[in-house]
């Protein structure tokens, strides 16, 4: 009977009985618990926030499994030696498409003008049709295919830009002035890397076409705040809906919060669901057990 450590105490209440369900669903006889032995437990059940940072102890375990989408703080931690995976769940995919749909028509249907409606101004211009409003991606894995497809079924043109070599995606520096030089609708989903750190910055910003909304749902580190600010000041940028940021909660004082051209969420793009999410964990538990790959195992050498 494998011995499960949910080394997340402030959110076992959400998952104390939506995980035990996901993994007697899935055939296993585990025990699940919030404390333990380091030398029993075989795998741990991990967010970057939980107080568990050294896993030296735990050399029986077999995997951490994270309950983000994001590793970045976890990746580079000498003590872990065991297998990393990160979650890519059914629910938090769900969620940052209603997201990106939803922000992505806000701005395309010019819908802050008859919603806000300043000086009660009758204005019936139209906007353009979804097929005539190109979309780029930047970030092209399972969040941002799943954008992309929920968006080219509304007809909007959708080009998709990764780090990585994919069929039909642009990739390498050419290939993303490309990608930037035809999106009106600009939307980052890449995980935060070395390599993608200030990704968009005031030599990338200026590729885009004049008036270009970007959408930030992925990591607050792929922007230069400094040359996003000077971009809207300008007018390079028309505006930016920005869920996440370098620093969370974004302090009161951030010039994002007054700015009349930025929109602030607060990181609520997507969430992972305790239903859904602990049926990933359960599935790669089954296969910890059964010998099998683990889903989502992160690569170290890439950071995600």
């Amino acid at each position: 009977m494998p011995l499960i450590l949910f080394a997340v105490p402030a959110l076992w209440p959400e998952y104390r009985d939506a995980l035990p369900a996901a993994i007697a669903e899935a055939g296993i006889d585990a025990r699940i618990v919030t404390e333990a032995d380091p030398a029993e437990v075989d795998y741990i059940v991990y967010a970057p926030a939980s107080p568990l940072q050294d896993f030296t102890p735990y050399t029986r375990a077999k995997a951490v499994l994270n309950l983000w989408a994001g590793v970045e703080k976890i990746v580079g931690n000498p003590t872990l030696t065991q297998p990393l995976t990160r979650m890519v769940d059914p629910g938090l995919t769900e969620g940052m498409v209603e997201w990106v749909v939803g922000h992505t028509l806000r701005h395309h249907l010019g819908m802050d003008r008859h919603i806000v409606n300043p000086g009660h101004a009758w204005d019936p211009t139209c906007p353009p049709l979804a097929r005539e409003r190109p979309v780029t991606i930047l970030g092209m894995g399972a969040l941002g295919s799943a954008c992309a497809e929920a968006l080219r079924r509304l007809n909007f043109p959708v080009t998709g830009w990764s780090r990585t070599e994919k069929p039909g995606q642009l990739q390498g520096d050419h290939g993303l002035r490309a990608a930037l030089s035809t999106a009106q609708v600009l939307i980052t989903l890449l995980p935060k890397t070395p390599e993608t750190e200030n990704l968009l910055n005031k030599g990338t910003l200026a590729h885009l076409p004049r008036g270009a909304v970007i959408l930030n749902p992925g990591r607050g580190a792929l922007i230069d705040d400094d040359a996003l600010m000077d971009a809207l000041n300008s007018g390079q940028i028309g505006h930016a809906t920005l869920d996440v940021f370098r620093v969370e909660p974004l302090p009161q004082d951030h010039p994002y919060w007054t700015h009349s051209r930025v929109t602030v969420t607060p990181h609520i793009a997507a969430d992972t669901r305790a239903l859904t999410s602990s049926r990933v964990i359960a599935e790669n538990i089954r296969r910890g057990e059964a010998g099998e790959p683990f889903l989502h195992r992160v690569d170290r050498a890439r950071g995600y």
